[in-house]
């Protein structure tokens, strides 16, 4: 190893020159430590300083997407960002939510689910899509039949979050669920059907969150900020569901670089 690389990378072991023995070839496994730590410098002697890696072209796909999102969410226009009390109310409320459902989970889980509430599998996602937010949503139909003889049609309305559903759902169900509707909003826009959902989905969540909950909640909240953004006509109900959810994020699940700015 040169004197110069030597300096910047100083030895852990303690490698003198010893009396080997003549016969010492670096070629067969070492006899002693001395010898291996011998040959270890060898070939540590024998490495490029440089190394390429050879890359075949043709292997590489033509169009890469790379997909980079800003760290934060984007500032409430005027008028619209809550104020610290009602922020602060929010989390409390959220806690007491959290609390109660932890509590009576197992009281909720063993109750009977209606014959038409068919779960899917967690790794059916569109199956969970049509579930939660109902035909007309989903398939983005402004109208569906009206049958007020034969009651509420759920497959087609999607069913609400109740208890009784989300108390089966474990965290791995719950995680998967929330990045299907997060998928879905990426695109779509906010409806009520999709704030009852994620309001209970996060209400689901066990903290210390997992890295990839981590990850869905922050690109939550960020889409929320972008719809407020967007948000021409102030319809004050869903506007104060975005907020509702932004605030969740930053100041419940401790992401507070999201917070809004109290007004």
């Amino acid at each position: 190893m040169e004197p110069g690389v030597e300096e910047l990378m100083p030895r852990l072991l303690p490698v003198g020159d010893w009396d080997l023995a003549e016969d010492f070839d670096p070629t067969v496994p070492p006899r002693t430590p001395q010898e291996y730590l011998k040959r270890v410098q060898i070939e540590a002697a024998r490495c490029p300083d440089v190394v390429v890696a050879k890359i075949d072209p043709r292997k590489l796909k033509k169009k890469q997407t790379v997909n980079i999102s800003i760290s934060g969410c984007q500032p409430a226009p005027e008028g619209y960002s809550p104020t610290l009390r009602w922020q602060q109310q929010q989390v409390a409320n959220f806690s007491a939510v959290r609390q109660s459902l932890n509590k009576h989970r197992n009281h909720w889980r063993s109750q009977h689910l209606d014959s038409n509430v068919i779960m899917p599998k967690s790794e059916d996602e569109e199956g969970w899509k049509k579930f939660c937010l109902g035909e007309r949503v989903y398939s983005e139909v402004d109208a569906l039949p009206n049958n007020e003889n034969i009651g509420i049609d759920y497959m087609k309305v999607g069913f609400p979050p109740l208890l009784s559903i989300v108390s089966r759902m474990n965290q791995a169900t719950v995680t998967s669920v929330l990045e299907y509707l997060i998928s879905w909003f990426g695109e779509k826009k906010f409806t009520p059907e999709l704030g009852r959902w994620l309001y209970a989905l996060l209400a689901c969540l066990e903290k210390p969150l997992l890295p990839e909950a981590h990850s869905l909640i922050r690109q939550l909240a960020r889409r929320c900020s972008e719809v407020r953004v967007l948000e021409e006509n102030k319809n004050e109900e869903q506007i104060s569901a975005l907020n509702l959810i932004i605030c969740l994020v930053s100041r419940y699940f401790d992401q507070r670089d999201l917070a809004d700015e109290p007004s």
